[in-house]
């Protein structure tokens, strides 16, 4: 296997290339198909290249921690690299292309935060196609579900975290093509307000609606790289979330309401902070703010009673996809004529093909719908709606059963999409062995406060989620024999097999039974950190040493996620109490020590 290093000028980073690559087209003899299942067999068929990007050591004091160091990551083939030719989903692309003269700017700061890049990943054709589908390299497949469909575009980057090949992953969405992978490999995923990403050095396919994003499986990690990507505030005002739930879209979903607005509705009881949920008809709400749709009304067909405005966003969106990427790549599609499946050719036959006469109606209801977001969402307002309509398809699936779920997908996937508002995805479990996954939307710009509420909130969802799918069974066969006790058990066992959130709902079912045991507090507090919810540790703290002063490993915790939280001063003065307590305690004696240096 044959190696070699080069060096990316910015930042300054190694590039160590190791030679696996995925070759474009399905034809070969024996020898390479035994090679492609090979290595589908190996990465799941994520990557069509495979290397490693080394950023630059940490900084010597005083200069911050890089945020990212330790976590690996992968981006789909629309992002630039230095000395890479990006190749777009198509080999037809790949060969008419030169090689990449700078990196695009995020994968640039997500280096810079002490990230190490590991390969690209298969994308759909062009950043065509929401079933993930790829008939030149292959199709990624979906952990989750190997038989069906990983969706798409961004197809191999969410197999790529979902198999955990990497921490997190970049993708671009367009019209849904992050939060459809996610939806269907269980995933979190992030779609930031449109404009707030760079995406200089992304390969455009719809600039008006094109955003870069990613996915991860812990909510911590989706933080810290919209920390890297966006430049957030680390301090922002604190508001009541005020969650509002759209009943008609969720009609659209077959997912039994208990899984899905249940789980979020229950997760929210027992949190401070939130306003009492409220329930909106959307359909019925942007008829009465988005006037210019009322074109795209008349000329849409009819999916389903009552979202007839909706349908006609979807529309708008797909014509304004369309008559974009006309404008960016007409002249490369009629001197090349690139092989395409049929799908995608459809797409961009139909783009190239057709004349929009009314261009700026399809701006004006880009203008019309983020106000009409802004009126309903304010500034402390979240849509909740689920990601899609449908579970994933199976692979290979005939046009015709497909073409709904796929009109129900950009239904879904228009609202932020036609508005820029940003959106998470966040997953519920399964339903019948299918994921569930449901999403938040805010207002434009309104990015830390949405990634702060899933933080926030995601430990309370999946005591839920956990509560639905597997009821705790008490098992109590000797009636002298405490209850509590016998779940703080599982709990540690959970923890120490690494099962956080496993062990979250075990010490809260003890807390439901003995709400007087600062242990059970104490321990929770432990998984808390582990998941990266630093102030439902902070607060569990809070109550451990109520109930008992003396708690040495309630104060090493909470000192723990007052210093993840960044308040430093308290932190240190928890560490001092444990020492105080322990004097010999090196944890606490390192930790109050590395505070002060902070601190001068």
């Amino acid at each position: 296997m044959n190696t070699v290093k080069a060096n990316i000028k910015n930042p300054k980073v190694w590039v160590l290339v190791i030679g696996v690559t995925v070759a474009g087209g399905v034809g070969g003899g024996g020898a390479e198909t035994r090679r492609r299942k090979a290595k589908f067999k190996e990465d799941f068929g994520a990557f069509v290249q495979r290397f490693l990007i080394l950023p630059s050591p940490q900084p010597p004091p005083p200069a911050a921690k890089q945020t990212l160091a330790g976590l690996t990551f992968a981006i789909n083939d629309i992002f630039e690299l230095e000395d890479y030719v990006t190749g777009f989903g198509n080999p037809d692309w790949a060969r008419t292309h030169e090689a990449s003269e700078k990196t695009a700017v995020t994968v640039t700061a997500l280096l810079k935060n002490g990230a190490v890049c590991v390969g690209k990943t298969i994308m759909g054709e062009l950043g065509f196609g929401v079933s993930g589908e790829n008939m030149h390299y292959g199709t990624p497949i979906n952990p989750e579900m190997p038989t069906h469909v990983p969706g798409g575009s961004s197809s191999g980057s969410a197999v790529a975290v979902a198999a955990g090949l990497v921490d997190f992953a970049l993708g671009t969405d367009t019209i849904g093509c992050i939060r459809i992978p996610a939806a269907f490999c269980g995933l979190l995923s992030y779609r930031p307000s449109h404009g707030a990403v760079s995406t200089i050095g992304v390969l455009p396919n719809s600039q008006s609606l094109d955003t870069v994003g990613w996915l991860a499986r812990d909510p911590s990690i989706l933080l810290r790289v919209g920390h890297a990507v966006l430049k957030l505030n680390t301090v922002e005002p604190r508001r009541a979330r005020r969650l509002i739930f759209a009943d008609d879209l969720f009609q659209l979903s077959k997912v039994p309401k208990q899984k899905a607005e249940g789980v979020i509705s229950k997760a929210i009881e027992n949190l401070s902070g939130y306003q009492p949920e409220q329930h909106i008809n959307f359909d019925q709400h942007i008829s009465l703010n988005v006037p210019s749709l009322k074109g795209f009304r008349d000329q849409s067909t009819k999916l389903q009673n009552g979202i007839s405005n909706l349908k006609a966003l979807s529309s708008a969106m797909v014509s304004l996809q369309r008559h974009e990427f006309k404008t960016n790549h007409e002249d490369w599609v009629k001197s090349v004529e690139p092989k395409l499946a049929s799908d995608v050719s459809d797409n961009v036959l139909t783009a190239i093909n057709t004349t929009h006469e009314n261009i700026k109606a399809l701006y004006d209801i880009r203008k019309e719908l983020r106000a009409c977001m802004q009126i309903l969402l304010k500034d402390n307002g979240i849509l909740v709606i689920p990601t899609v309509a449908d579970p994933p398809s199976k692979l290979n699936s005939k046009k015709q059963d497909t073409v709904e779920s796929h009109n129900r997908a950009l239904i879904l996937s228009s609202i932020a999409s036609m508005s820029g508002c940003c959106q998470v995805t966040i997953p519920l479990g399964k339903n019948d062995g299918c994921p569930i996954s449901v999403s938040f939307i805010t207002f434009h710009g309104g990015d830390k406060f949405l990634l702060d509420t899933v933080l926030d909130m995601y430990s309370s969802l999946k005591e839920q989620i956990n509560f639905v799918s597997n009821p705790v069974p008490l098992q109590d066969t000797n009636e002298n024999f405490d209850a509590s006790e016998l779940l703080k058990e599982k709990g540690n066992a959970a923890y120490k097999g690494k099962q956080w959130n496993k062990a979250v709902n075990y010490y809260s079912e003890a807390i439901k039974l003995n709400g007087k045991k600062a242990t059970y507090y104490s321990n929770r507090a432990a998984a808390y950190l582990q998941v990266g919810c630093f102030q439902k540790a902070e607060e569990d703290c809070n109550r451990a040493i109520s109930l008992d002063e003396k708690n040495v490993k309630a104060y090493l915790r909470r000192g723990t996620a007052r210093e993840s939280l960044l308040f430093y001063k308290d932190a240190a003065q928890d560490f001092k109490h444990a020492l105080v307590l322990e004097p010999q305690n090196k944890v606490a004696r390192h930790a109050e020590k590395r505070l002060r240096k902070l601190m001068s």
